[in-house]
């Protein structure tokens, strides 16, 4: 494996690790019912899986070009990990999603019974 193929795979790693822990953070606050923090941490770990996707992007382009590549159990172990942790970014969204439209219906009675 030649080392620009380590470099791009450890760097789609890096990236996607680091949406991974934003994630987690977002998930840790939405399970504290803070709101501002998980949406904020969750952009976080948008921003981040971006970046990881991009690498990826770059590397698909290069070959269809004809850039020679190999095949890379590294690469695809990269991979695997970009689309395991946009999967969890994905269904953190939808938790907050969710939860802030508990939050609000629950607002809605709470008011609603303190004004009867």
């Amino acid at each position: 494996m030649d080392e620009k193929t380590v470099q791009i795979a450890m760097e789609i790693i890096l990236h996607a690790g680091d949406a991974r822990v934003s994630c987690k953070e977002a998930l840790d606050a939405l399970a504290s019912a803070n709101m501002d923090l998980a949406t904020e941490k969750i952009k976080d770990a948008q921003t981040k899986i971006t970046l990881a996707h991009k690498v990826q992007t770059d590397a698909i382009q290069a070959e269809t070009s004809g850039e020679k590549s190999e095949y890379s159990l590294l690469f695809a172990h990269a991979q695997d990990t970009l689309m395991t942790i946009y999967s969890e970014i994905n269904i953190a969204k939808q938790m907050i999603k969710i939860l802030s439209s508990y939050e609000k219906r629950l607002a809605a009675l709470e008011n609603k019974l303190e004004n009867s």
